[in-house]
């Protein structure tokens, strides 16, 4: 086997668990290079062996790369795929794990030639601490990892994509682009922003806020763990996918206002079912996917 030659954009947290889940795998197989604009990133992801090479020189980076992967701010893709494309040879194979994609592919389409070919990735993972420091090589271990396919890239790349990906212990799932980024939006982007919610309720009940603290136990940290995420990230989380995330966030108020509805009427049997039927519809959830992905 050939040494296949990988660059990872952005090493944060998913670029460098991408990277130390490889080298784990392939080792002297596998030749990875990173590119970052921040020094300290790039001194740690070579320390840790997440990459072979970092560097902020695009040229450098990317030159002999055969599969790219751009694990930066959504927002930040599609300009720097148009940077650093004078230097891609041709053949090579874009991927991403941004968590939106039809506003990535809407600007790729527009710039990629026709022997640069681009699928489209999503891993369901993360923690609550961002940046190389918290990489891990086993991020993505029986979690779902989507592929979008339809983005023009012949079946025999999206093969060769998925294949890499299998060597992280992901299950790889397909989504067409535009279901993708629906059920993106209930099962990721509003639970992120819910949770930020629940945070800033704490904030605006500051006379309180020390008996609070005290209260805050399993439930609240459980609750509201995805609220220490990268706030860059889920900025342009939101900028990218806004009708499906309003949609359901209004959806979701909807569904607020009927408890609260319920719970000034003293109507305890609306609200016994509200959560009867929460936990009923969750715990099949949990049973039906629990041989499957790790939620």
């Amino acid at each position: 086997m050939s040494e296949l030659k990988i660059c990872i954009v952005g090493i944060g947290l998913i670029g460098g668990s991408i990277g130390l889940a490889l080298k784990k795998e392939l080792r002297d197989k596998v030749c990875i290079s990173g590119l970052d604009k921040n020094r300290e990133t790039l001194r740690i992801a070579v320390e840790r062996g997440a990459v072979d090479m970092a560097t902020s020189d695009y040229a450098q980076a990317v030159k002999d790369a055969d599969i790219i992967f751009f694990s930066t701010p959504v927002l930040q893709i599609g300009p720097m795929v148009e940077k650093i494309l004078p230097f891609i040879k041709s053949g090579a194979v874009i991927t991403d794990t941004g968590s939106t994609k039809q506003f990535i592919w809407q600007q790729l389409r527009k710039i990629l030639p026709p022997d640069i070919y681009y699928v489209a990735g999503h891993p369901m993972a993360g923690k609550e601490h961002s940046g190389i420091k918290a990489a891990d090589a086993n991020l993505f271990k029986n979690k779902c990892y989507v592929i979008v396919e339809d983005t023009g890239a012949p079946r025999k790349v999206v093969h060769k994509i998925c294949s890499i990906l299998k060597l992280t212990g992901a299950n790889i799932t397909t989504l067409d682009i535009a279901k993708h980024d629906r059920c993106a939006s209930i099962i990721s982007h509003v639970p992120h922003v819910t949770a930020a919610a629940l945070v800033t309720l704490l904030n605006h009940n500051k006379n309180d806020i020390e008996a609070n603290l005290k209260l805050a136990g399993g439930g609240f940290k459980d609750t509201t763990r995805i609220a220490s995420s990268n706030a860059d990230m889920w900025a342009d989380i939101c900028m990218s996918n806004p009708e499906a995330i309003m949609a359901h966030l209004e959806e979701l108020k909807e569904i607020i206002d009927t408890v609260i509805i319920d719970i000034k009427n003293k109507n305890r049997e609306n609200i016994y079912d509200y959560f009867y039927e929460a936990k009923e519809r969750r715990d099949k959830i949990l049973d039906k996917t629990h041989n499957l992905f790790e939620i």
